[in-house]
């Protein structure tokens, strides 16, 4: 590997197969993509860690991209996700790695602190922070009303949000890039809610300009991705909300006790979300060696796109200090 370009493989984990970019030599970073993403959301990050010094390796996540998509349901659970990432750490012949998560990403990359502190020696979050085992299962206390309902519910049954987001691709990812994941002015009714008649796009049309972290470049790189894969394996992740929450009974009070660093905007609609402000603020509770929690002004839910200087340096003074 050289240290000036990113690389492609495929490589077997756990019983799948995974494609991953890579870039540098040093120690290992694995870099953990959400909905609807790709490793390409990390195309910042993988150039900045390899001038640092670092080895940084982003997958396609289970049911993305070039990686495999199993058909199945239940092949999705946190379990799944992050035994893909700690047989990824062998493959790649390294004994640890520190982790990294961006959006749904984010959750495998704290339960992968969580489960194999052994391995995972620190764990960066981006937009969603680490929070215990709610009582209940998650769906029977997301919101609904006749009119709309949680966006997380209306992706519950197969078939229906893929119609609706494999309609047009292109104009799916630019409405999520640039709208959709956006924190809502005050009020907070509708955080989240989808309308029953309006699908989770809603009735608006397609954003006309493009903010300026995108390009139409990096839109039709997204774009031509889920116009090839359809958008199953990524809904997936949320169908097995409930299941996850049966799983980790063992885990119910456990806290994340490696090196971790917290990122997000102060515009993402996950900050938003009912009590997140006290999740937040709380987070060194469940996550003792927090070194850090940096909220960025301005800032949507795309992180680590938005505003990638920054997101870089934290990342890189963070794991410059372990």
């Amino acid at each position: 590997m050289v240290i000036d370009r990113i690389t492609h493989r495929t490589i077997e984990t756990n019983g799948i197969r995974l494609h991953v970019a890579e870039q540098g030599e040093g120690p290992l970073v694995l870099l953990c993509h959400g909905f609807p993403e790709s490793w390409y959301s990390w195309r910042h990050q993988l150039a900045a860690l390899a001038a640092a010094g670092f080895r940084a390796v982003a997958p396609d996540m289970r049911g993305y991209g070039q990686s495999d998509r199993p058909n199945a349901i239940d092949q999705y659970t946190l379990f799944h996700l992050v035994g893909d990432m700690a047989g990824l750490v062998e493959a790649l012949g390294a004994d640890r790695a520190a982790i990294a998560g961006h959006d749904w990403g984010a959750p495998v990359a704290w339960h992968a602190a969580l489960f194999r502190p052994d391995l995972f020696r620190a764990v960066i979050g981006l937009s969603v922070p680490y929070w215990r085992r709610p009582r209940a299962p998650p769906t029977t206390v997301m919101p609904r009303r006749d009119d709309a309902l949680f966006y997380q519910l209306y992706f519950q049954t197969p078939g229906v949000a893929e119609a609706e987001l494999e309609r047009d691709p292109r104009e799916t990812i630019a409405k999520l890039l640039r709208e959709v994941f956006r924190r809502p002015g005050e009020g907070g009714r509708d955080v989240g809610m989808v309308t029953r008649d309006g699908g989770f796009l809603g009735k608006a049309p397609a954003p006309t300009a493009l903010p300026a972290w995108l390009t139409e470049a990096d839109l039709d790189f997204y774009a031509g991705e889920f116009k090839r894969t359809g958008f199953r394996g990524g809904l997936n992740w949320y169908r097995n909300i409930d299941r996850n929450w049966e799983l980790l009974a063992p885990y119910a009070g456990a806290k994340v006790t490696v090196p971790a660093l917290y990122i997000v905007g102060d515009h993402d609609l996950v900050v938003a979300f009912k009590n997140m402000d006290k999740v937040i603020a709380n987070l060194k509770q469940y996550v003792p060696q927090l070194r850090g929690t940096v909220i960025l002004p301005g800032c949507g839910h795309w992180t680590q796109q938005e505003r990638a200087a920054e997101v870089n340096s934290a990342m890189i003074d963070f794991l410059s200090a372990l």
